[in-house]
């Protein structure tokens, strides 16, 4: 029976051995343990909170760059904008340009062709008039009789005459 009672004398001993045991423990080990593990615990405490700052900045950093890309988006828009605008405006502008320019080019042709009409009008002019006094002088250097006889030298003066 001694297996499953035990001897007073022996708890006695095994009671004040590990009472020994205590307050060593506790008057050396504890004091180190404790603030080992105060000290591991902190530790963990700010890890955590820097980790919480670095997802914040990292947050902070992601919303500037979203900010960031979408001023680019927005200055790249309107560059665009404006390359087009000055695009039409140099095409408007070319072809009031080339308007202008066929306007005055047909001013210009519509002048000589009235110039040279004109002047073909005038030569047509002198021409009668240089036919009809070259008709006048040959009748006045022939003086003729009869009318037929005027009528024949005027058919035969038309005929001898051709217009250019």
């Amino acid at each position: 029976m001694n297996l499953i009672t035990p001897d007073p004398g022996l708890l006695f001993w095994m009671l004040v051995t590990f009472g020994i045991v205590l307050y060593i423990l506790g008057k050396f080990a504890w004091k180190p343990i404790l603030k080992a593990l105060g000290e591991r615990e902190n530790a963990i405490t700010e890890a955590l909170d820097k980790a919480e700052d670095a997802k914040k900045q990292m947050a902070n950093m992601q919303a500037e760059n979203e900010k960031l890309l979408a001023l680019a988006r927005s200055e790249r828009e309107a560059i665009l904008r404006e390359a087009k605008e000055m695009k039409d405006s140099i095409i408007a502008q070319a072809k009031t340009s080339a308007d202008i320019e066929g306007k005055k080019m047909i001013a210009n042709a519509k002048e000589n062709i009235e110039r040279e009409k004109t002047s073909a009008i005038n030569d047509l002019k002198n021409q009668v008039a240089s036919y009809s006094i070259e008709i006048a002088e040959r009748l006045i250097r022939k003086k003729l009789e009869s009318n037929k006889e005027q009528d024949e030298l005027v058919n035969k003066a038309i005929n001898d005459f051709h217009l250019n």
